[in-house]
């Protein structure tokens, strides 16, 4: 599903145009940005955190001649699947 299907699909669950569903869907995504880049944890329970973790500094290999090469530390994004999300996707048909 690609964001204009996810809009789509909001917009008839909720019962809202999809000029609205996409404005909603936005300000969530934004939301949810802004508020890991200021280190803030994003919980929704029973979906999920979203977080940012710091990746520390590691050697790792060039591709095209295999020698080694310095990867710096990074603080990159992370999301945590809740329990109720990993239960739905593990779901037995």
């Amino acid at each position: 599903m690609n964001k204009s299907e996810l809009i789509e699909t909001i917009a008839k669950e909720a019962d809202l145009s999809k000029a609205a569903a996409g404005r909603a869907l936005e300000s969530l995504l934004s939301t949810i940005v802004k508020s890991v880049s200021k280190k803030q944890d994003v919980q929704l329970i029973g979906f999920g955190t979203f977080k940012a973790t710091r990746r520390a500094a590691r050697t790792g290999k060039n591709p095209r001649t295999g020698a080694p090469i310095k990867i710096a530390a990074a603080t990159v994004p992370k999301f945590s699947a809740g329990a109720s999300f990993k239960a739905a996707v593990n779901k037995k048909k």
